[in-house]
C-alpha cells in the first residue's frame, strides 16, 4: 500500500528558495519540504558570490535596474525587474535577522564588504566570504530543522505532478500533490496538499560540463511541463565562464568576484584577451566572457585559459577567497603565485515554469520559484548575484500570495501510484550509456556556440533516446536515475525547441546562422505544457 502524506503546503526542493518560503509559511501552514539527496545539497549551497542590493550611496535603485535590464538583452520584464530591485534590501535583511553573517569592511565597523561582478556599475554584492550560499543555506536549514510545522524528507524525488484534470478526468486543472519515490526505502509515496511549489532549481546536468551539482536535473521545469504549464527561454543557458580545469575538480567554480577584485584572463603565453572582446574587459557580462574564452580555446587548440590574481597579496586572497584558494592549493595550483586554469562550463538556467509575479503557474494550486521559474528578471542574461536575490524575494511574494488564497477541500479520490504493470529492471546500463550520450551531445550541438545543423542533429538523436527511455519507464519499476534521465531528456527537448525557435542571436543565444540581433524577434520563446497522455 502506498504511503500517502496529506500537508498544507508541499515545497518540492531545498534551496534558498525552497527554505525561505518554508520559513515565511511555517507559522499558518503545515509545511512538508523534499528533497532528493541530503537537505543542504543543491545549487545555492555552492553559490560563492553574493546578492546584489543597493547599500552604497553612490550607488542607486535606477542604476540597478538599469544593468540587469542591459545584461538581459532586451528581454527582461522591467516591472518584475523594479519588482525585484526595490524589495532587495528587505530580503537581505531579512537574511541578517535569521542569522546570516555577511563579511564586513573590518571587525571595527558595521559596513557591510561589498563586491562588483560582471554586469554591474557599481560595488553591491553583499557576501560572505566566497561561500555566500553555504552560509544563507545552512543558516536557513538550522531554523527549518527547529521548526514544529516544517516537516523535511532527505533523498525524495518527485515523480509527477497530481493534477485534477489528469487523475481526477477534471475540467477545470489544479494541482493536488505530487507522486514522489522514497529513494532510501525504493518506495513510491502520495504527498498531497492544496498548494504544491516547484523548487527544484535548474539543469546544468543536461550538459557534460557544468558547474552545479549532480542533483540539478531539471525535474521542476520537466514536472511543471508534463502537468500542463508553459515553459519559456530555455535556449539561454548560462554558461559561467571560470571553471577550474582539473581532471579531478568536477568543474570547481572561480567565483566572479575574482575578477571584481582585479583578476585578468590570460593566454597560456600570459596574454591578456578580454580587452579586444568588449570595452568591460573581464567585467563584461557572462556570456561575452564565455564566448570570448571558447573563441580563444579553439583558436588556439588550447584546452583552457588562465585567470590570474597573483597580483594581489596572499593575505587579501585567502581573506577575500579562502575556499578558492584551498580548494584551488588541494589541486596543486597556489592562486596567490599562479594563474588558475579555467574553463566555461553550464551554470544557470535563464529560463523555466512561467510564473507572475506571485510565483503563480499556468495551473491553480501550483507555483514556481527560484531558478525552476521563469518571472522574467533575468531575460536573455542573468546578471551576476541576481539569482539569490530572485530566490527570496519571489519565496517572500509566494508567501503573501498563498496565505491569501481560498481554503479548499481536497478531494478523497485520487489514486496511488500503480505499479502493477512493471517489474523490476535486469540491468542498469541503458540509462547510464544513454545519460552520458544526452549530456555529450549537448555539450557538442547546443553549448556556448550553435547552429541550425547542430540543434537538428541534437533533436534527431534526443528523438531516439526518448523512445528508449519512454519504453524503459512504462516497463520498469522507477528509480532516481531513470527519473532524472527522464527529466534530462525533457529539458534538453524544451532548449533545442526554443533555439530553434529563435532566429537570431541574442544574450546566452549564439548561432553561427543567425549571428546578429533583432528587433523582430524581441520577444519570449515560449512553448505550451506538455498534454497528458
Amino acid at each position: 500500500m502506498t504511503t500517502t502524506h496529506h500537508f498544507d503546503l508541499l515545497i518540492i526542493g531545498s534551496g534558498t528558495a525552497g527554505l525561505t518560503l518554508a520559513l515565511k509559511m511555517a507559522d499558518k501552514a503545515r509545511v512538508a519540504v523534499l528533497s532528493k539527496s541530503q537537505l543542504e545539497e543543491g545549487a545555492s549551497l555552492y553559490a560563492q558570490g553574493g546578492i546584489s542590493v543597493v547599500l552604497d550611496k553612490a550607488d542607486s535603485l535606477q542604476s540597478h535596474i538599469d544593468d540587469t535590464l542591459r545584461a538581459g538583452g532586451g528581454l527582461c520584464d522591467e516591472d518584475v525587474v523594479r519588482f525585484t530591485v526595490e524589495h532587495a534590501r528587505e530580503s537581505v535583511e531579512w537574511l541578517i535577522e535569521q542569522g546570516v553573517s555577511f563579511t564586513r569592511d573590518d571587525m571595527t565597523t558595521e559596513t557591510y564588504h561589498l563586491t562588483q561582478e560582471g554586469g554591474h556599475s557599481h560595488r553591491r554584492v553583499i557576501h560572505s566570504a566566497d561561500a555566500t550560499g553555504r552560509a544563507v543555506e545552512t543558516t536557513l536549514l538550522d531554523k527549518a530543522k527547529a521548526h514544529p510545522n516544517i516537516s523535511l524528507f532527505p533523498y525524495h524525488i518527485g515523480i509527477d505532478l497530481i493534477t485534477a484534470h489528469k487523475h481526477l478526468a477534471t475540467e477545470e486543472n489544479s494541482c493536488l500533490g505530487c507522486y514522489v519515490l522514497d529513494i532510501k526505502k525504493d518506495q513510491p509515496k502520495t504527498f498531497l496538499a492544496p498548494v504544491t511549489v516547484l523548487a527544484t532549481g535548474g539543469a546544468g546536468k543536461v550538459y557534460l560540463y557544468t558547474s552545479n551539482p549532480d542533483v540539478s536535473t531539471g525535474d521542476g521545469i520537466a514536472m511543471g511541463w508534463r502537468a500542463g504549464c508553459r515553459i519559456a527561454n530555455m535556449e539561454f543557458i548560462q554558461f559561467h565562464p571560470t571553471c577550474l580545469f582539473h581532471p579531478k575538480a568536477k568543474s570547481f567554480l572561480i567565483s566572479e568576484a575574482l575578477r571584481g577584485e582585479g583578476a585578468t584572463l590570460k593566454l597560456a603565453d600570459g596574454t591578456r584577451f578580454m580587452p579586444a572582446f568588449h570595452p568591460q574587459a573581464e567585467l563584461a557580462p557572462r556570456d561575452i566572457v564565455a564566448r570570448a574564452i571558447d573563441h580563444e580555446m579553439k583558436r588556439l587548440g588550447q584546452d583552457c585559459v588562465y585567470l590570474d590574481i597573483s597580483h594581489q597579496s596572499k593575505e587579501f586572497i585567502t581573506t577575500h577567497f579562502p575556499t578558492i584558494y584551498k580548494r584551488c592549493l588541494k589541486f596543486g595550483v597556489d592562486m596567490a603565485k599562479e594563474p588558475i586554469p579555467v574553463v566555461p562550463a553550464a551554470h544557470y538556467t535563464c529560463g523555466g515554469v512561467m510564473t507572475d509575479m506571485r510565483g503563480r503557474t499556468d495551473i491553480d494550486g501550483l507555483y514556481a520559484i527560484g531558478e525552476t521559474a521563469h518571472t522574467g528578471l533575468h531575460g536573455a542574461n542573468r546578471m551576476a548575484s541576481n539569482s539569490l536575490l530572485e530566490c527570496l524575494v519571489f519565496a517572500d511574494a509566494a508567501a503573501r500570495d498563498i496565505l491569501n488564497r481560498p481554503k479548499i477541500t481536497m478531494p478523497d479520490d485520487i489514486p496511488h501510484w500503480d505499479e502493477s504493470r512493471v517489474h523490476p529492471a535486469k540491468e542498469a546500463v541503458a540509462i547510464s550509456h544513454n545519460w552520458d550520450e544526452l549530456r555529450r551531445f549537448m555539450w557538442d550541438y547546443v553549448g556556448i556556440v550553435r547552429s541550425t545543423q547542430r540543434l537538428n542533429r541534437a533533436r534527431q538523436r534526443l528523438y531516439l533516446l526518448q523512445q528508449e527511455i519512454d519504453e524503459f519507464y512504462s516497463q520498469h519499476h522507477i528509480s532516481n536515475d531513470l527519473l532524472e534521465l527522464r527529466n534530462l531528456a525533457d529539458v534538453a527537448e524544451l532548449i533545442i525547441e526554443s533555439a530553434l525557435q529563435r532566429k537570431e542571436s541574442r544574450g546566452l543565444h549564439y548561432t553561427l546562422d543567425y549571428p546578429e540581433t533583432s528587433d523582430i524577434t524581441a520577444s519570449n520563446s515560449i512553448i505550451a505544457g506538455k498534454k497528458p497522455t
